[in-house]
């Protein structure tokens, strides 16, 4: 029984990971440059979950393998009077912005938001389960 609230606690975990990428995307959209002040777009960052066996029992769980940076060409948009747009070559005068969309995003995150509540209320039935044991035990 309580490896179920193992396994339902790696589930908000990753999903917390995932949440915070998300979180990240949305809030890096119009970023046109780097932390040293170059003119380079923000890259999107997206989680990859895999199982994990290794949990107390053998229980199945999911943990995040890693955070991705995506390479997605970035969006252009003509702006020569913005200090990121690039002075010289085939975009010259265009503005490189963060290749995001936040429809997209906005999706991914209600998804991991109701993956989220749905490994909540597995452990509120757990516990339930637990109190309700204890009680005919007893």
């Amino acid at each position: 029984m309580f490896s179920s609230l193992d396994v339902s606690t790696s589930a908000l975990v990753a999903q917390r990971v995932r949440l915070n990428a998300i979180a990240g995307n949305l809030a890096n959209m119009s970023t046109t440059h780097n932390e040293a002040g170059e003119a380079e777009p923000y890259q999107a960052r997206f989680t990859v979950f895999e199982a994990d066996s290794s949990l107390p029992g053998g229980a199945p769980g999911v943990k995040v393998s890693s955070v991705g940076v995506s390479d997605a060409e970035p969006r252009w948009k003509y702006d020569p009077g913005h200090p990121d747009a690039m002075k010289e070559g085939p975009h010259q005068g265009y503005v490189a912005y963060p290749n995001i969309d936040m429809t997209t995003e906005f999706v991914d995150a209600l998804e991991a938001t109701r993956a989220y509540e749905a490994n909540i209320g597995v452990i509120e039935v757990t516990k339930s389960l637990a109190a309700q044991t204890l009680k005919i035990v007893a």
